[in-house]
């Protein structure tokens, strides 16, 4: 059962290394590791893929950059095994990943998606919990202290759209279940979230299993951080949620229509960020910020 890690790549160099030596230091080497490079401008990246001597490893660059929608979409185009992650390329794989979400998959061969636990780090590789973390993990994720939990249908997709309590690079897909849907273009920042609901709303079930196995990056700096200067990441998310509930009543999922058009957490988030785009966002990202809070 080989995992595919799929490894789209524009960044630091550097951490690139930290990510790739995590998954080479996996206890069980059934994995294969494709890095695709989207044209990053440093030619020693190249290079240094050429010296390992890893039949594992394979290494693609694009001749001009495509930008992280379209190298997610090649990333799940090139996945040959049955089951895929899409890792970031500053994440790190704590030794028995592989190991721990294999067992989860024979456990539960016929979920889409396996969460497993989750650590959080700073820049710098420290350990860090900010508020969004916390709320992520204590209050939105589902308790696994007493095993496995599976969820499907409406109570999963209720789950998500209250508060999206993933973390994107740490999933395992099934790889036929991601490859039937694809990734939206409008949809920059909430791109996981919206591809994780089509999944969920073509029956798709997810396992959150209690092991933690994942070191997930998180930035003071992002891309996410700037569409939310902006307003983009605010004018997205209502539109989404917007069309989510519409979705949903179509469905007949009343609890996942009421949670989306309320979207509480995603107020809540937005209440967080007023001191920063009052300070440091422009005009249009402030209108966007105060729209996404109070319609």
């Amino acid at each position: 059962m080989t995992i595919d890690i799929m490894l789209p790549f524009w960044g630091d160099p550097a951490l690139l290394r930290q990510t790739v030596e995590s998954v080479r230091a996996q206890t069980d080497g059934d994995w294969r590791l494709t890095v695709i490079d989207d044209a990053y401008p440093d030619r020693t990246v190249a290079e240094a893929f050429a010296r390992l001597d890893d039949p594992r490893i394979r290494y693609r660059r694009h001749d001009q950059n495509v930008g992280i929608i379209e190298n997610f979409r090649e990333s799940v185009r090139l996945a040959e095994a049955d089951h895929l992650v899409v890792l970031g390329s500053d994440d790190l794989l704590l030794p028995g990943y592989v190991a721990v979400v294999r067992a989860a998959i024979s456990r539960h061969p016929d979920a889409a998606v396996v969460q497993p636990g989750v650590q959080v780090i700073d820049e710098n590789g420290a350990p860090s919990l900010p508020l969004v973390d916390r709320v992520k993990q204590r209050m939105l994720r589902p308790d696994t202290r007493a095993g496995d939990v599976e969820l499907a249908g409406e109570r999963l997709a209720t789950s998500l759209v209250r508060g999206n309590w993933l973390y994107w690079p740490s999933l395992v897909f099934r790889t036929d279940a991601i490859r039937a849907h694809d990734f939206r273009d409008d949809l920059p920042i909430v791109l996981d979230l919206a591809i994780l609901l089509d999944i969920v709303f073509a029956g798709g079930s997810l396992v959150v299993i209690d092991d933690e196995v994942f070191a997930y990056r998180r930035h003071t700096e992002s891309a996410s951080q700037k569409a939310i200067l902006d307003g983009s990441r605010f004018r997205d998310d209502r539109r989404f949620f917007r069309e989510t509930a519409s979705r949903a009543e179509e469905r007949g999922w009343r609890s996942t229509a009421r949670a989306a058009r309320a979207r509480v957490f995603a107020r809540l988030h937005a209440l967080t960020t007023v001191p920063t785009v009052m300070r440091r966002g422009d005009a249009e990202g402030r209108r966007a910020l105060w729209a996404h809070i109070l319609r």
